[in-house]
């Protein structure tokens, strides 16, 4: 047998509830501007919905508003990285907040579905779409015509886009003056990468990430032992490039590491050679991937901040603020164990 359904709750419910009138309870529960109500009338009306368990009627809404406040959320890597489970973290929290929901596609790292992806959201009605990517790059993304207001999320677009990225202007920075607050009076910096370098309009975030580095050691008083290029951010490069300075006779008071997993064979190499992060040298990164935290010592890192930036784009979208351009989110650094005290 058929469990009864349960009845839903109604304004008139809460209405009835509260003691106030059923406009009154409208204007409280879809947050109307321009209401002369009290904030005890306010809270006695919220207090009821909750005690009720009162849900709006979404279809109802919906057709009120011409909106179905869900939003459509597409990312070219969803399952298969810690830093997309962050950006989705951030952009359903965000949701949440703002009454909205998220509906989710991958692309599989497929180009060319990314197009059908946007069409088959497009066709679930959402009031607009969010485009994530793991790594940050120039795109040629050639988006349907949808008119969807649209938000991409660690990347760039070869159109006019309305885009959010990590702060690498000020990354490297940052980077440095750790290192100056270490004590360290010499530095090598590990993991320039080769096709970054051979065409940085492509690689805009890391472009950004070593022209910041490169300025700000500039205009300190580090002695540069060295720039070690590499043809990937891998440990093994890390751990080759790290073995060639030490055999070269450079034994710098800091190493800069392009990101986690170059500093990860930057450590093993290291401890090959008798030598502690945190002890007779300082070892800083970027991304702060987990293993920064699995290192032993923990790895200091300055953090790409995936889920501050899926919550900017559902504010920007939620919001209207869709001029193209680019919007800037803080990468914070993560202390822990690798860096020397003065």
């Amino acid at each position: 047998m058929e469990s009864p359904k349960a009845k839903r709750i109604t304004i008139a419910d809460v209405s009835e509830a509260s003691g106030m009138s059923k406009a009154a309870v409208s204007m409280i529960l879809n947050n109307k501007p321009g209401t002369r109500l009290s904030a005890e009338a306010t809270e006695r009306v919220r207090a009821a919905a909750k005690k009720l368990g009162y849900r709006p009627n979404a279809a109802a809404q919906s057709l009120r508003s011409g909106k179905t406040r869900t939003l459509g959320f597409i990312s070219d890597q969803v399952t298969v990285t810690r830093f997309a489970s962050e950006m989705i973290t951030g952009i359903l929290r965000a949701a949440e907040e703002r009454g909205h929901t998220v509906l989710i596609a991958e692309t599989f790292g497929k180009p060319e579905q990314m197009a059908e992806a946007i069409t088959q959201m497009t066709h679930r009605d959402v009031d607009g779409l969010i485009l994530g990517f793991m790594d940050s790059r120039q795109r040629d993304l050639r988006i349907p015509k949808t008119g969807l207001p649209t938000v991409l999320v660690n990347g760039l677009d070869d159109s006019p886009c309305v885009a959010v990225l990590p702060n690498e202007m000020d990354s490297g920075a940052k980077a440095v003056q750790r290192v100056i607050e270490s004590g360290a009076k010499s530095v090598a910096v590990i993991g320039e990468l080769e096709n970054a370098e051979k065409d940085p309009r492509t690689y805009p975030s890391i472009s950004r990430r070593f022209g910041s580095l490169r300025r700000a050691l500039a205009e300190s008083n580090l002695e540069v032992l060295g720039h070690w290029v590499l043809d990937d951010w891998n440990p093994t490069d890390g751990y080759e490039a790290t073995i060639r300075m030490l055999a070269d006779g450079y034994n710098p008071d800091a190493i800069i590491c392009a990101n986690d997993r170059v500093a990860m064979g930057v450590f093993q190499a290291l401890a090959e050679n008798g030598l502690k992060p945190g002890t007779d040298l300082s070892v800083l990164s970027f991304d702060d991937e987990i293993i920064a935290s699995y290192l032993r010592p923990q790895l200091t890192s300055i953090r790409l901040p995936y889920e501050g930036m899926g919550a900017l784009a559902v504010e920007l979208l939620l919001d209207g603020k869709l001029e193209p351009g680019e919007h800037q989110i803080d990468m914070p650094l993560i202390e822990r164990e690798s860096m020397k005290s003065r």
